[in-house]
């Protein structure tokens, strides 16, 4: 066992840490799976960004790869991956079948940043002016998708210990599928806490969030029609500075000078915008998983007022660093008093710091991690016997996957 191991991780997009969580999420897989020793290829059918990271700059091969296209069967059986990662479920579907094909040993694995199924259902039903619940997860097409994919891999990472449970109890997916692996960060130490800009030093609101994700566009709204004109009104000189890379005409128009509405675009150092904010806004009426934004207010020590959804699964049993409510008059009233009491806010900054450090410190999981790749691998026969329901669902939709991605090869042809 002296040969290094080959990953290869199928990428939905290149991965572009400053403009989403995403694409910080999977910097820290990249990060987790190199110092396992991992030889790393990265390969997506996306087109090339201008933010995307320079991957051979971590060491990492970089290879672009075609949908419905037998060129990748090449690829993959020559590379011979240990360990294949497929970046969401939309990859697995088009991707799952030719490894399975090509390199049946390889450990089949999933991350699926959020519960796409649930972040659409909970959406749905919000647009239609109705509570969510879990039966509509059970007629949201994307469900069937996903749920799917996850029963034909051999272990899904879960940034979400809620979304676990949903799949537990909800879709009786065996919990021997599933591994929480949230977002993995440096703990925070006493000496960079001093670095901070004080409570005096910072100024003004912050919203940020990539505009490419329906959460954040229906937030900014909501801020712009309901929530800051009553801020406003109790904070005469507040300001809100809207952050987010790829906002559309529509995001760009909301920009008002007069009522100090400001949309700023693309962070180009999102860290240091948050950290000259005192507050951050984050009224998320629907979505799912874990908000990197938050996470990145407390790195930041910058407290928060946010929403059920934005807090869920976030913090355990620790207080917030900040206020959560689904209710208007005690979102502002929260802010108001968030940013104006120094002691409150200190204490809500502190929290942030222990949030960090007691749940999302990657010393936290690198080693367990690690065990369960190993006795993964090590007993993959029967891990893949005891799912049946998998293997079943890998028998039959690898056939009707496989065969209509011949025809759209041989149709492009």
């Amino acid at each position: 066992m002296n040969q290094v191991q080959k990953l290869l991780i199928i990428g939905f997009v290149w991965p572009e840490p400053n403009s989403s969580a995403a694409g910080g999420r999977m910097m820290q897989l990249i990060s987790l799976f190199k110092a396992q020793g991992f030889s790393i290829t990265f390969a997506s059918p996306a087109q090339n960004s201008d933010f995307m990271v320079d991957l051979g700059e971590y060491e990492v091969d970089k290879k672009s790869i075609e949908l419905n296209n037998s060129s990748f069967d090449i690829f993959v059986k020559e590379l011979n991956p240990a360990l294949v990662l497929f970046d969401r479920f939309m990859m697995e579907e088009q991707f799952g079948w030719r490894v399975a094909e090509n390199c049946p040993d390889a450990l089949r694995l999933l991350d699926t940043e959020d519960l796409h199924c649930l972040r659409l259902a909970r959406q749905k039903a919000f647009k239609g002016n109705r509570s969510f619940s879990t039966t509509d997860l059970f007629v949201e097409e994307v469900a069937k998708r996903e749920i799917a994919s996850i029963l034909r891999c051999d272990l899904s990472l879960m940034i979400s210990e809620f979304e676990m449970e949903l799949l537990e109890s909800t879709f009786k997916i065996d919990k021997a599928l599933l591994y929480y692996l949230p977002f993995l960060l440096e703990p925070i130490i006493s000496s960079e806490i001093e670095e901070l800009p004080s409570f005096e030093n910072r100024k003004d609101f912050v919203f940020i969030g990539n505009f490419l994700h329906e959460p954040n566009w229906n937030a900014v709204q909501y801020l712009k029609e309901t929530i800051w004109p009553l801020i406003k009104k109790r904070l005469p000189e507040a300001v809100l500075n809207v952050y987010g890379a790829y906002p559309s005409q529509k995001v760009l128009q909301l920009h008002n000078k007069k009522e100090s509405f400001i949309i700023m675009g693309r962070a180009i150092d999102a860290q240091e915008v948050v950290q000259e904010a005192r507050v951050v806004l984050a009224p998320l009426r629907f979505g799912a998983g874990i908000k990197g934004k938050l996470l990145e207010a407390m790195q930041c020590g910058t407290p928060n007022v946010t929403t059920s959804i934005g807090s869920e699964s976030m913090h355990g049993d620790l207080p917030w660093n900040g206020f959560i409510t689904d209710d208007v008059a005690d979102f502002v009233n929260a802010t108001v008093q968030l940013f104006q009491d120094k002691a409150i806010w200190h204490k809500a900054q502190k929290n942030g710091f222990k949030i960090i450090n007691q749940r999302y410190s990657k010393g936290l999981f690198e080693s367990s991690f690690r065990t369960k790749i190993e006795f993964l691998r090590s007993n993959l026969p029967q891990h893949r016997l005891n799912n049946f329901m998998g293997s079943m669902l890998q028998h039959h939709t690898l056939k009707s996957t496989k065969y209509m991605s011949r025809w759209i090869e041989e149709k492009n042809k």
